[in-house]
């Protein structure tokens, strides 16, 4: 049977999404606590990459395994197995051709800006703090430039295995809450560091040290020595996979 997991989890000590030699990661720690729980070597489909220190509150992954097995234990023993860093928030059986990756049409993430002055005890793992004032109008101008399809290559950063550097981003959006700033992004998907790539060019925008005015031609220039720097990975997170 086709088994679908929800997936939530601070990325902080882990090299990412992707399975690999390198350390730990989300889904190799996932997938030895099947091999104990089934007797068998599972492999799971994200529905997409997050990078090192990148969190998630909705990741979709899915596996096959042999019939007959109940959900509610498979559910209880992978969180019993797994760190707590990694809950597993849903189990639910899905259709033979359901695939995580493929099968999805919009993602979105959101990334959390700390925006006071002083640093925060508890935020440091789930945002990135900017020290100096931001100008979020100035910022929130910018954001219509980067909703509907273009090429975002001037975002995506060096060794992104892409076919090609066309996405489509449906909405974008700046919230401010009473201690930080946070971005929300839907998009039918994303270039390698593209979320990072956007909101530290953004960052650029409200402090003054990019023009409003300048920030449409970004797209147009499709040079990513042209935008502004990487935001640090602690700050963004995979919020929701939509398949409806």
């Amino acid at each position: 049977m086709n088994v679908r997991l929800t997936i939530e989890y601070d990325g902080t000590n882990y090299y990412g999404w992707q399975a690999q030699p390198a350390g730990p990661t989300i889904q190799g720690t996932i997938e030895e606590a099947l091999n104990v729980l089934l007797r068998q070597r599972v492999r799971i489909q994200g529905s997409g990459r997050t990078d090192a220190g990148v969190h998630a509150v909705g990741q979709v992954a899915n596996f096959v395994c042999l019939e007959g097995r109940d959900l509610r234990r498979l559910q209880a023993g992978l969180n019993a197995l797994t760190p707590k860093d990694i809950v597993i928030k849903r189990v639910e059986r899905v259709d033979a051709a359901f695939d995580a990756r493929r099968d999805a049409r919009n993602r979105i993430y959101e990334y959390h800006l700390w925006t006071q002055p002083w640093e925060s005890v508890f935020q440091r793992r789930y945002a990135w703090h900017v020290r100096r004032p931001l100008q979020v109008s100035r910022m929130r101008a910018v954001l219509p430039f980067l909703e509907g399809e273009h090429d975002f290559s001037s975002f995506r950063a060096a060794g992104c295995g892409a076919a090609h550097p066309v996405r489509k981003i449906h909405r974008n959006t700046l919230v401010e809450k009473q201690d930080e700033l946070v971005y929300h992004i839907e998009a039918t998907g994303y270039l390698r560091h593209m979320v990072r790539n956007l909101v530290g060019t953004l960052v650029e925008v409200g402090t003054g040290e990019r023009s409003v005015e300048g920030f449409e031609d970004l797209i147009g220039a499709r040079d990513r020595m042209c935008a502004g720097p990487t935001a640090p990975p602690q700050g963004l997170f995979l919020t929701e996979v939509c398949y409806d």
